[in-house]
């Protein structure tokens, strides 16, 4: 049985809301996967459109990923420049919003749009109809979906990736992925090794310092750029903003006396300056840590950096140089892959990364209609792009139906 999606009249609807038929196209919704900040704002830019949305969320709540993240969280992005279409974020948010003040906006931003939100559903494969007028979602509880288009906006920290490492099942302190972290309290005066040195490792080895662990140690594999996340009132993402435009390699001669200028020699600390532009690195992927405290933490010797993590032998961890080290506990922020495989990967969308091959407004060029957001990790700010990809995803989709 193909089914539309239900009209409910509140912002969140549990999953049992009946369905009603479409059997024509017309009348078709666009589904949105996801009801994180890319999928409500890209229901909310569809709906401005004169466009039914549909968003679909597996969880039980709307900005599900949010509610997980560790309780110190802040935007590393300023307060303006995070709001998603049509609804600003409240002054008294401050200038770098928290994790729980985000979790409250993406609420007030569904309340406040009346978006059509239903919750509890989880998609698991998306095909086209047999017709080729539509898209098919199969869900949860044997539902199918027919949609007139789909966004896939199921976010880029989806699955926790936690590395094979070997002897990993021998260890016999605690090791957990950075996704289970909430804040230091149960680490008080316990030996811990934080695993990678992104934003999140940064956080939570400072986060650590500051619950009062006996040891804080920090395994680098690749040294980070770090920048401040304000200088002189100058937030860094003003000059990103700036800058994501011009030649890569332009930016990366630019950023390089910046850095001597705003970011101490951690060389005898174990964080020598890259030897890689810091715009390529973006490029590939690899946003800079903004500095909320692990420069100051670094320099005082309250966070120690190690080698990066080569696997575990006789209850000890093993490190690339050789080392061997026995921390009570590890905490592996180690990262997340996109988990789309089983969502799309059949349909040919996706790189040998697991990446979306096409993003935004631009669909794959095999399967018109259907568009990912949220995937990559803008230099300028991922809700900022977000924002910006909401409206152009929703003029592409009007622009598509009304050609088909």
């Amino acid at each position: 049985m193909e089914d539309s999606a239900p009209r409910p009249s509140t912002a969140a609807t549990p999953a049992n809301t009946p369905a009603v038929t479409a059997a024509n196209p017309a009348e078709r919704p666009v589904y949105v996967i996801g009801g994180g900040p890319g999928g409500l704002a890209t229901a909310y830019a569809l709906r401005t459109l004169g466009l039914r949305a549909v968003v679909v969320e597996k969880s039980d709540r709307i900005g599900a990923s949010w509610r997980r993240h560790y309780d110190r969280l802040h935007l590393h992005t300023t307060r303006r420049l995070s709001a998603l279409p049509g609804l600003k974020m409240p002054r008294k948010f401050g200038r770098w919003p928290a994790r729980d003040d985000v979790v409250r906006y993406l609420e007030k931003y569904a309340e406040v749009h009346e978006l059509e939100i239903v919750t509890g559903v989880e998609v698991s494969r998306v095909e086209r109809t047999a017709d080729g007028t539509g898209w098919l979602l199969h869900a949860s509880g044997g539902r199918e979906l027919t949609g007139a288009a789909v966004v896939v906006a199921t976010g880029y920290n989806h699955t926790p990736f936690l590395p094979e490492w070997p002897g990993r099942d021998t260890f016999a302190g605690d090791l957990a992925h950075a996704s289970a972290y909430r804040n230091g309290t149960p680490y008080a005066g316990r030996d811990v090794l934080v695993v990678g040195v992104g934003n999140t490792g940064a956080e939570l080895a400072v986060d650590l310092v500051e619950h009062g662990a006996g040891r804080v140690r920090l395994a680098v594999r690749t040294v980070p750029h770090i920048v401040r996340r304000s200088t002189a009132g100058w937030a860094a993402q003003y000059t990103a903003i700036l800058v994501r435009r011009l030649p890569v390699r332009l930016v990366d001669r630019l950023a390089r006396p910046m850095a001597r200028l705003s970011v101490p020699d951690l060389s005898a600390h174990g964080l020598p300056r890259p030897g890689t532009g810091l715009y390529s690195r973006v490029r590939e992927g690899a946003i800079p840590v903004q500095d909320v405290g692990l420069i100051d933490a670094v320099r005082k010797g309250k966070v120690e950096v190690v080698a990066a993590v080569e696997g575990f032998e006789d209850g000890k961890v093993v490190l690339a140089d050789g080392t061997r080290v026995q921390p009570d506990a590890v905490v592996a922020a180690t990262g997340y892959v996109r988990g789309l495989e089983d969502l799309v990967g059949h349909l040919g969308v996706l790189d040998d990364r697991g990446r979306p091959t096409s993003h935004g407004r631009r669909a794959p060029k095999a399967t018109p209609g259907l568009y990912f957001t949220g995937f990559t990790t803008p230099i300028s700010g991922t809700l900022r792009e977000l924002a910006h990809d909401a409206e152009r995803i929703a003029k592409a989709v009007r622009k598509d139906l009304r050609t088909r």
